[in-house]
């Protein structure tokens, strides 16, 4: 990629994955924003989006070259995970209050492979043992990310902590807890931090394009709620979900 000069390679790839995530998800709302305006503004837009398009579909940024950076394989000694330098933190708390006891939301919870059934930007988790287990994500544009994740702590009922490993496509790490409201039922409490694809930029650019993070994980809890609730969740068009059933939820 570098030849012996120090000099990138005319054509290499210089940016890496979630930049090129990123310069996706934007060359898409570029390029469809631009075409709606019909004017020259737009013409400039959607120009832009096809140049993001090209620089997502081959991995290089022409002025990075001319500028000797590559973001592959970089870390930033900045970040608390040893990302790419683009990353950033991202943080995210949400509460819902739920109709049931703290000890079935917990038990519920705890087997992982049930959250794809609520989260709607899961595609599947799969336990390892105990402690570790493997997640694989929707990303913009088609794309998935994947991470092995073990548990950092678990209190039964009340608490359960996870972090990903070393490695994985995005660092983040997560917390759920479950307190007793007394009649009202229980509280659901969920914190998260992650490095979204790009980092600040990447948070910024899916919620242009109606991903926001914390919009996210408060249809998740939601759905979470209508599920212990009701034993279903319903769609937008009115219909049950089928994945309910997929997750042995009985139906009241």
């Amino acid at each position: 990629m570098i030849n012996e000069n120090g000099a990138l390679n005319t054509g290499a790839q210089n940016i890496n994955l979630t930049e090129r995530i990123v310069s996706a998800a934007a060359a898409g709302g570029l390029f469809g924003y631009g075409l709606k305006r019909r004017d020259s503004v737009g013409a400039v837009l959607a120009l832009g989006g096809v140049l993001l398009g090209y620089r997502s579909a081959t991995g290089h940024c022409r002025l990075y070259e001319m500028a000797g950076i590559s973001t592959i394989d970089t870390r930033n000694p900045d970040s608390p995970y040893g990302r790419a330098w683009l990353s950033g933190r991202v943080h995210v708390t949400k509460s819902v209050t739920i109709n049931r006891p703290a000890a079935e939301l917990y038990r519920f919870w705890r087997n992982f492979e049930n959250l794809p059934v609520f989260m709607g930007h899961l595609e599947s988790v799969s336990v390892i043992d105990e402690t570790h287990s493997h997640w694989k994500a929707k990303a913009p544009l088609a794309y998935s990310v994947e991470w092995e994740a073990e548990v950092t702590s678990d209190v039964e009922n009340e608490r359960i902590g996870w972090k990903s490993m070393e490695g994985s496509d995005i660092a983040n790490s997560g917390v759920v807890e479950f307190r007793s409201t007394g009649d009202r039922g229980t509280e659901v409490r969920v914190t998260l931090t992650w490095e979204a694809p790009g980092g600040h930029l990447g948070a910024f650019t899916a919620k242009l394009f109606g991903e926001e993070p914390g919009g996210q994980v408060a249809e998740d809890l939601r759905r979470f709620k209508a599920l212990m609730e009701a034993g279903s969740i319903m769609k937008v068009e009115g219909q049950p979900s089928g994945r309910a059933a997929q997750a042995g939820v009985v139906h009241p």
